[in-house]
């Protein structure tokens, strides 16, 4: 992180009871951090990713998608419980793709 630079917190750290994030605060004083917490994303989000998308500078060649019908809930867990890599989707939709 540069001086003045900006860090941004996602996600849930802490929040079921676990420990905390223990931050270095004499860095961060001396380096004039910025910190921020952010739960999920902005509602902006989606149409900034659509957009993305759309204009091809958001490339989602490396996942990899498993689409399930909403009569094959029970078959969808099971195999995205043995499928949860990085670049692993299972997806319910109204009909199997």
């Amino acid at each position: 992180m540069r001086e003045y630079g900006r860090v941004v917190l996602m996600g849930g750290v802490g929040m079921l009871g676990g420990d905390d994030l223990a931050l270095p605060y004499p860095w961060i004083m001396r380096n004039s951090i910025t910190v921020r917490g952010q739960w999920m994303y902005p509602r902006t989000a989606n149409v900034g990713i659509i957009r993305l998308l759309a204009s091809g500078t958001l490339d989602l060649a490396t996942e990899r998608v498993r689409s399930f019908g909403l009569n094959a809930v029970n078959e969808a867990v099971t195999y995205a419980a043995s499928h949860g890599g990085p670049f692993d989707r299972t997806a319910l939709t109204p009909r199997a793709r």
